[in-house]
């Protein structure tokens, strides 16, 4: 990790007043809250389509809507 992330990170705790391996806990837990989704009815955690534009646009098309209906 380069010098200057570490000192950024280590500021922003101290201004939470936050140990830093609080702060990287919360913030990977935050990052992963947006980037996945759980789908409560299976238990399952799955990519969002904001996390992955890619996979937003193969799956959001014309010949994909099939699908949508199973």
């Amino acid at each position: 990790m380069p010098r200057e992330t570490r000192r950024r990170i280590r500021l922003a705790a101290a201004r939470r007043d936050q140990p830093v391996r609080q702060y990287v806990l919360e913030a990977v837990e935050a990052r992963l809250r947006d980037d996945l989704i759980e789908d409560a009815s299976a238990g399952l955690l799955t990519l969002s389509e904001s996390a992955d534009p890619v996979l937003a646009e193969l799956w959001d098309n014309p010949a994909d809507a099939t699908y949508d209906t199973l």
